[in-house]
């Protein structure tokens, strides 16, 4: 795995989003390379690390039909 793969990965853990959802989207090359470039685009049009990650994050939480775990809010 490359780092910024590893960046990406990490920092939607961060944001409450499940390992084996992650596992299922990284195992994938395609579906992770999405992902990807959906962070660095966020980042180039201003965004920070945790503003990207949080939004695609709640992408994600969207498409799936997830409740996130709200005590990962309050901790932050």
């Amino acid at each position: 795995m490359d780092a910024n793969r590893v960046n990406v990965y990490n920092r939607l853990r961060d944001f409450g989003v499940p390992s084996t959802v992650l596992d299922n989207i990284f195992k994938d090359n395609s579906d992770a390379q999405v992902l990807i470039n959906a962070f660095e685009a966020l980042l180039e049009d201003g965004h920070s690390e945790d503003e990207s990650a949080k939004k695609i994050s709640d992408m994600i939480f969207k498409e799936l039909d997830i409740i996130p775990d709200q005590s990962i809010e309050v901790e932050k």
